[in-house]
């Protein structure tokens, strides 16, 4: 089966990330409404919520309904279509991309395979952690990669705290132990979270637990400071005020292994731990890996040009996570959300020279730096990057704030101010009469 739109050029994009939706946003806004183009966005869950917040929800101390944003919705009100499945395939000579069927929860076909066609392709499908192997990683540890996941440890948690204050005989070892394996923005703002919402879960009533002698947050890198990627005073900030919240953590650690209960390191040590989360390394999906006969790196990101197009093909691009992009002297683009959010819009404005046939202008990141969230205690990070040499480094207000706008930028590509102002109205008054900590 096929999908052929007649008498516009297809413009197919595959993930609904935040900078597949934006794209697909900002196109439907300028091209789709007025039926210059015709884009389809193809992606396998139905709503999509910013992957930085992802930790929120698993820790509970996020609002989801208030956040996500549905496909189909998103696709009727700002002109293009959404088709629910997951890309398995692309035929370059006959320009179509093979989706395969969509199964509901029971296991019954929702859709069946089909090829969509296009004429521009642009690949969005972000990326993954990467365990680089380690035994016992994919049967014991949580992966915080999609909403599923973050649902998923946020109801284990809340069931390790009830199942702790039922019971009768003494607490285990690894009884309300948290391990998060990796110190990167993730690993750093879930074990931020998790100190504020366990105790909140616990003070609804569960009385039998103590959270000052019960409740173990390890964070775990094996590089030797937290943060690795950022200014090392950044990661000294951090680690004091993670420190000052009693979060133990141990750098230089190597994991070997990762069992049910119990995290093994490689000088001989052992972490008890009744949840695990792996927070560490980044890769592409593995499918992606040489797809349709593109040019991919060790780490299945798919090789761009400057202008985000792939080295094998004029006719497909590869924004965000998935896309290895040069950097000059520092290598390639990192996986970050302004980077997604940078090159979706380098790419909308490129589209008029790509309908005539003209050359594209080469994209540039622009490093506005990096920034963390250690929920309502602080935030910190170093603004503007390698534009100034990654030395401006601040924490509190100041930092809470342009962590704020970081994603009401993406807020704003993909509903506009009006809605954005309302919204965030919303929610402040919402706060003040809903519960910190979600339950469900």
């Amino acid at each position: 089966m096929s999908e052929t739109q007649l008498g516009k050029r297809r413009v197919v994009i595959v993930g609904g990330g935040a900078g597949g939706l934006e794209l697909a946003t900002r196109l439907g806004d300028k091209y789709g409404r007025r039926g210059k183009l015709d884009i389809t966005l193809i992606e396998r869950d139905r709503t999509h919520v910013w992957k930085p917040k992802l930790h929120e929800i698993a820790a509970g101390s996020m609002d989801v309904a208030a956040h996500e944003v549905d496909y189909l919705a998103q696709s009727y009100w700002h002109g293009f279509r959404y088709r629910i499945g997951e890309m398995i395939g692309i035929d370059r000579s006959r320009r179509q991309v093979e989706v395969a069927p969509y199964l509901d929860a029971e296991g019954r076909e929702v859709t069946p395979k089909r090829f969509i066609d296009y004429d521009f392709l642009v690949v969005a499908i972000g990326s993954l952690n990467n365990d680089f192997g380690t035994p016992g990683v994919l049967d014991h540890a949580i992966k915080l990669e999609s909403q599923a996941d973050a649902r998923r440890f946020h109801e284990r948690m809340v069931n390790a705290c009830i199942r702790a204050h039922a019971q009768s005989l003494p607490l285990g070892a690894h009884q309300l132990k948290v391990a998060i394996i990796g110190a990167g923005a993730t690993g750093v703002e879930l074990s931020a979270e998790l100190h504020r919402t366990t105790r909140e879960v616990v003070a609804y009533g569960l009385d039998q637990v103590d959270p000052q002698k019960d409740i173990k947050i390890t964070l775990i890198e094996a590089a030797d400071r937290v943060l690795p990627a950022l200014p090392e005073r950044v990661s000294k900030e951090t680690e004091k005020l993670l420190a000052k919240l009693g979060v133990d953590v141990l750098v230089g650690a190597k994991v070997s292994a990762v069992a049910s209960d119990h995290v093994g390191l490689t000088d001989g040590r052992t972490i008890p731990a009744e949840l695990i989360v792996w927070a560490a390394g980044v890769k592409a999906p593995d499918f992606l890996k040489d797809i349709g006969g593109l040019e991919t790196n060790r780490i299945n990101q798919l090789v761009v040009r400057p202008t985000l197009q792939t080295t094998r093909d004029d006719n497909i691009f590869a924004i965000g996570d998935c896309s290895a992009c040069s950097w000059g002297e520092h290598g390639t683009v990192p996986p970050r959300a302004q980077a997604a959010h940078q090159q979706s819009s380098h790419l909308c404005s490129q589209i008029p020279q790509l309908l005539q046939g003209k050359p594209l202008k080469d994209y540039r990141y622009r490093d506005f730096g990096s920034l963390v969230s250690l929920g309502k205690f602080s935030t910190v990070g170093s603004m503007m990057g390698a534009l100034v040499g990654g030395n401006l480094v601040f924490e509190g207000m100041f930092a809470r704030m342009m962590y704020l706008s970081l994603y009401k930028m993406h807020e704003y590509a993909l509903h506009g101010p009006v809605k954005v102002a309302l919204d965030t109205l919303a929610r402040l008054i919402n706060r003040r009469t809903e519960p910190h900590v979600k339950l469900h």
